[in-house]
């Protein structure tokens, strides 16, 4: 990491706090994808939000100038980092009231990195990354095409860490212009911090997934290898987007923040119970990761082929089951198709009475039944903690209420339930997995094996 600049001060800053950093390792392409999605977000939305940009060269801005004309005119401010070069200054965007212009030194760390940081009434979003150097790829050198060039930093829609970036940024800025800093600290905080609505969230990851998915599409390397590697490293941005997006949620939950973790750990200790194997098991904790991103809400149908089951081994699902809006999102990415039937159908009721389409008993799929089961005794053992009694005492109590609905609930599973509560009485401690853990191919895939891959393939982090 250059020192000096922005990604290694938010990298020493986080380095012994309680939550460290992660970086993932991400291709140009994916780069191209992630940040042309936040661009066009901006376009369609009406949040007028404070971008900040940082490109390596003039050059690179020049490329983009065009664009963020456009940019501009939904933007109340806009500022441009980079190295002054190619005209940088006296292109039409750039002479613009709402655009500023920094011109970084040749020599300064900055001009080496490549940022996107916005800061809406809405939403926050960042991408912020650094190309590796020489050094950095090793005896393979350096890459034979300009899609294969690397780069390490991460992305994220966490606000704080948005914020955060965007303050080390107007600080860096601010030796080069004084004015100009104390303007962008002024529209910082301006800018009211907000917890982002599931339908703004649900609009930005769905038009990020799909530049990652077009991305991929378009991809053309000359051995199939290669452009494995780069479909690996969209892909797995692809579940990184709607795991940013559960975070977001779970962070909303001022009672219980780490809901989702529990529900998870609940999970896959009753798949173990049940001796599910293995790619069940990662199939149910990435629906349960994902569980609360959208309430039941009335949605049209959408009609799933029978090709998209997740393996060979997986039950059919029902072709005509209408998926809830969050769900919808979801099934933009075929390898989650699954996983949005399960989070669709957690609200089916064992009597047949339940929504969205009304299926009973075993039509309900496993996954669907197990996660219904352990959300409701997860919210109700919280419901509970506030109260004056023992611990062993708020699960039998939770269990008690889940029998009593027996037309709601599968009875083998609360049979299972039971046991697990026993176990739980006893002093059994379930490890908790937060929902921004690190989730890559490995998170729906058994044969995806994670330990055999480099993180640079992977392209995973915990932000």
């Amino acid at each position: 990491m250059l020192e000096g600049s922005i990604l290694q001060q938010l990298e020493s800053i986080h380095r012994r706090s309680s939550r460290p950093i992660r970086f993932g390792v991400y291709y140009k392409n994916t780069l191209v994808a992630l940040c042309h999605a936040l661009e066009d977000h901006i376009l369609q939305d009406d949040g007028k939000p404070l971008v900040i940009t940082a490109f390596q060269q003039g050059k690179w801005y020049l490329q983009e100038a065009e664009r963020y004309a456009d940019i501009a005119k939904y933007s109340d401010e806009i500022v441009i980092m980079a190295a002054p070069d190619a005209g940088f200054a006296e292109h039409p965007t750039s002479l613009l009231s709402n655009v500023d212009l920094v011109a970084l030194d040749p020599a300064d760390p900055v001009a080496q990195e490549w940022h996107l940081i916005i800061l809406s009434p809405k939403y926050t979003a960042m991408v912020i990354c650094q190309e590796l150097s020489e050094a950095d790829y090793g005896s393979a050198g350096l890459p034979a095409s300009d899609v294969e060039r690397k780069f390490y930093g991460l992305w994220t829609f966490e606000p704080e860490l948005v914020r955060e970036t965007a303050e080390l940024a107007i600080a860096h800025i601010r030796p080069y212009n004084p004015q100009l800093a104390d303007k962008l600290t002024a529209h910082k905080d301006s800018i009211q911090p907000s917890l982002v609505t599931p339908e703004d969230l649900s609009a930005v990851v769905s038009r990020v997934v799909d530049y990652l998915q077009t991305g991929q599409e378009n991809l053309s390397l000359p051995t199939a290898p290669r452009q494995q590697v780069l479909d690996r490293n969209l892909v797995s941005n692809e579940i990184q987007a709607f795991l940013r997006m559960a975070q977001l949620m779970d962070l909303a939950d001022i009672n219980n923040p780490m809901a989702a973790a529990e529900v998870v750990a609940l999970s896959e200790t009753i798949g173990q119970l049940l001796n599910l194997p293995a790619w069940q098991i990662k199939r149910l904790r990435l629906a349960a990761l994902l569980h609360r991103i959208d309430p039941l809400q009335k949605a049209e149908s959408v009609l799933v082929p029978s090709s998209t089951r997740y393996h060979e081994e997986t039950p059919s699902i029902p072709l005509s089951c209408p998926l809830v809006p969050g769900a919808q999102v979801l099934r933009t990415m075929p390898r989650l198709r699954a996983v949005a039937q399960i989070i669709t159908h957690q609200t089916e009721w064992w009597d047949g009475t339940g929504e969205p389409a009304g299926l009973a008993g075993d039509e309900i799929p496993l996954e669907s039944r197990i996660l219904a089961l352990v959300a409701d005794f997860q919210w109700r053992v919280n419901q509970k903690k506030s109260s004056q009694i023992s611990r062993e005492e708020i699960f039998t109590q939770a269990l008690d209420e889940c029998k009593q609905q027996s037309t709601r609930f599968d009875p083998k599973l609360l049979d299972t339930l039971s046991l697990l509560v026993m176990g739980l009485q006893q002093g059994l401690d379930l490890p908790l997995i937060e929902t921004k853990v690190t989730a890559g191919m490995w998170l729906i895939d058994s044969r995806w094996d994670s330990q055999s891959k480099t993180s640079e393939e992977i392209g995973t982090y915990p932000q």
